[in-house]
Formats: C-alpha cells, structure tokens, sequence
C-alpha cells in the first residue's frame, strides 16, 4: 500500500460503522452542532463526527436543512460502544421541541426504548444506513440494503474465483459481538453471494461449510482489521478470500497480510465506497466493495422530517423492502460476467470522504 494511499486510510480510521457515545451538542449555527434556518427542528444523532462517512451524511442533512427552512441540530460522539449516548441525545430533541430525528443506531436493540418515548412524544423517527430490531421500532429507515451489498461482493468474490480455479478459504472480518443488523446482514449476504449455506439469516458463525477459517471482530478501524486478520492468520495461514465489513477494516487487514509477505495472494472484498476504499480498489489492495451513498439518505431523511411536519405524512418503503432503499453500486476494475458493477473511475466520482 502506497504511504499516501495508507495515510488517506488511517484518516478515516475510525468506521462507518464504529458505536459512539454523545459529545456534546453544540450551539450555534454554521459549523457547529446546530445548523440551517429557524423553522422545523430535526435532529441528527451520528456514531461519530470524525468518520468520512458520518461527516458526509452531516453535509447532507445540513444541505436539506438549508432547502427546506429546517434547523438541525446534531449529535455525536467520540469512542466506540455506548448506547447511552444515543438515549441522551434523543432526551435533549423530544426537550427541544423536534419534530423528528434521524439516527444511526449504535445498537440496534437496545435504543428502541428510547425511539418508543420519541414516537409517543410526537416526533417522526428515521433510521439511517442500519435498522433497528426490529425494523418497525422506526417510522422508517434510509439505508443502503446491507444484505445486497454483501451479496454483490459475495458474486464477484465467487466468480473471481471460478475464473481462476482457486479453492477459498475464507476469513471474515466483522464489527464486533453484538451482532448489530448491519453486521449480520452484509456477512449473510456475502456468504450467500459465494455460495455458502448460511442456515440462520440472522445469526454469524453458524456455517459449517469447511471453506469458512473463520470469523474475528475489528471494531471496523484499522487497528481492529490488523489484529483480526493476524488472528485468523495464526489459525489459518492458508486463508486467501478476506471479507471485511468496511474499508477501514480492509486497509488494517491488508497491513496484517503485507507484514507477512501475503498480500498478493490474498483477494479483499468490502463495503462502503469511501474515496481512500475506492482509491485502493484502483491500486489493486481491495479487490471489489459496494458503494453506498451516506449525503442521500441524510438528504432524504430531513426532506421527511420537514414534509411530515407541515402535513403528518411518512415515507413509505422501497417496493418489497421493510426500508427505503438509498442504493448500492459493485466497485471493481476486475469485471467479471454476471455481476453487475462500475469501475474505480466511476467510484471516484461518486465516492464520499
């Protein structure tokens, strides 16, 4: 991996899908935690304000906020893991007067009491990228389809090694133990997309298919990624498919695997779609991710918000989906036949961070 390349990676270190407690919700407006006009107020309650990814979705709200006369007012925080954060946060908007929240739920389950009190308040829930459990504790979820993006990596990871007659041997790199619905969801749909029988659509770690070396946690950082991908290596050293739940994750994987002289035999896949993930999908360190579109879904959720506050009206679901779907586009310059994908020129362009 190039320095810069590697720079780049560290500076989005923190994961897209990282577990965050409040920080402080700041006043103000412009770049502050308050933003946009002084008409309908809607709450933004992020994992971080450090990830490219949670910054990109704070852009989106604050640019919907502004075209719709809306006032934001947003909330993050800075370590891994803290759902009481999140209840926090919701008990300043219902206080505040908010008309609504959008959030990326840190756990899944456990934040649903706290949507419950939301709702009874008044005030229109939307979850971002990850749906809680279940899926209805939300009015609605703005989100990539997490199953499809794993699937997608999963098709490509399958032909990739049709093509070359190679038997995998897979290590997967989650998020960690909780098993959160986004986790769950691209690991299923990955092992799906390749082939294997996953049994429990719902659950990690119950395949019993012998290509499978196994599963660790990376916390969905670099350093995390390096530390999982060595574990699995000690167990397995013949491991040569690496699934990682995000890019940060890849890039600390691939630093595990060039320590030991194996990151050309190995083929990395992953999800997010992040400059620096697609700038290595260019370089040739990750072999495919799927790109998902963080500024929309917030752009989408405050347009919501601000439509469901002037007439009581609430989105509706995507066709066939228990969401909204925002959409999710294959990265690869390896086109292989059957999976539908764009390159790393296209990815560059519509990539976020």
């Amino acid at each position: 991996m190039s320095r810069r390349v590697h720079r780049s990676l560290k500076r989005a270190a923190v994961a897209s899908l990282a577990v965050v407690p409040l920080l402080a919700m700041a006043a103000g407006c412009g770049n502050g935690g308050s933003s946009g006009g002084d008409g309908v107020l809607v709450g933004l309650v992020t994992k971080t304000d450090t990830n490219p990814f949670f910054v990109k979705m704070k852009e989106g709200a604050q640019q919907a906020a502004g075209a719709n006369g809306a006032k934001l007012q947003s909330f993050a925080g800075k370590q891994d893991g803290d759902n009481q954060a999140q209840v926090d946060a919701i008990e300043n908007l219902i206080g505040a007067g908010a008309k609504g929240v959008l959030i990326t739920p840190s756990d899944s389950k456990a934040i649903v009491p706290s949507v419950d009190k939301a709702r009874q308040a008044g005030l229109l829930v939307i979850a971002l990228d990850t749906q809680l459990e279940p899926a209805d504790a939300a009015d609605a979820t703005f989100a990539t389809d997490n199953y499809q993006a794993g699937l997608l990596i999963g098709q490509w990871a399958k032909a990739t090694f049709q093509k070359s007659g190679k038997q995998a041997k897979i290590g997967l790199l989650d998020l960690n133990p909780n098993q959160v619905s986004v986790d769950v969801q691209r690991d299923q749909g990955f092992l799906e997309g390749f082939g294997v029988d996953v049994k429990d659509k719902t659950k990690i770690g119950d395949e019993s298919d012998p290509r499978i070396a196994g599963h660790d946690v990376t916390d969905g950082d670099p350093a995390g990624g390096r530390t999982a991908m060595e574990n699995l290596l000690q167990k397995d050293p013949g491991i040569n498919l690496v699934y990682t739940i995000n890019e940060p994750a890849a890039a600390g994987a691939y630093e595990a695997l060039k320590a030991v002289g194996k990151e050309k035999d190995v083929v990395i896949v992953s999800v997010d779609g992040g400059c620096p993930g697609v700038q290595n999908v260019k370089a040739g360190f990750i072999g495919a991710t799927s790109q998902q579109y963080p500024l929309k879904m917030a752009q989408l959720g405050v347009e919501a918000i601000a439509k469901f506050a002037k007439d009581g009206t609430k989105p509706q679901n995507s066709q066939g989906k228990s969401f909204v779907d925002t959409g999710v586009t294959l990265i690869t310059d390896q086109q292989v036949a059957g999976v539908e994908s764009k390159d790393s020129a296209w990815g560059l362009e519509n990539c976020w961070g």
